[in-house]
């Protein structure tokens, strides 16, 4: 099952009074379940292994008090947990001040269990992270700023 034909359908359980929705698709299945507000995803595959997705978080978002608005910034294209390096002993993909270039990996946003390698949309320098190590993003929040 394609991962955003899974994103879509979780924009539309949030954005509905639906509580329970199950798709099977051959082999592969997707259950979604609302808990509370937040909604919370478990897409099977054809190996039956579980999966999560990561809740909205209703906690403050300090990118959007952080970001410049004169430096352009680098979103989030999911929900999820946001992670700096690709595993917790690893140093991180980039630091402030570090020059990337266009597809460069800055971050992993991990979603329903799936790690999620978030690239460069742009060449320039790392102004600032705006999120941290381990925290839930939503869609379309700001990353990093870039100069």
């Amino acid at each position: 099952m394609d991962i955003r034909k899974i994103k879509k359908l979780i924009e539309l359980i949030e954005d509905s009074d639906v509580e329970h929705l199950e798709i099977k698709e051959g082999e592969e299945s997707i259950k979604i379940t609302r808990r509370g507000a937040p909604a919370a995803a478990a897409p099977v595959t054809h190996a039956q292994a579980p999966l999560t997705a990561a809740a909205p978080s209703s906690a403050p978002t300090p990118a959007e008090s952080h970001a410049p608005p004169s430096l352009p910034t680098i979103n989030s294209p999911m929900v999820g947990t946001f992670y700096r390096s690709p595993t917790p002993e690893s140093a991180a993909f980039v630091e402030v001040g570090q020059t990337v270039k266009s597809g460069d990996v800055l971050c992993i946003v991990e979603a329903m269990k799936m790690m999620n390698q978030i690239e460069a949309d742009r060449d320039g320098t790392i102004s600032e992270v705006l999120v941290e190590n381990g925290a839930p993003v939503e869609f379309d929040q700001p990353l990093f700023s870039i100069s």
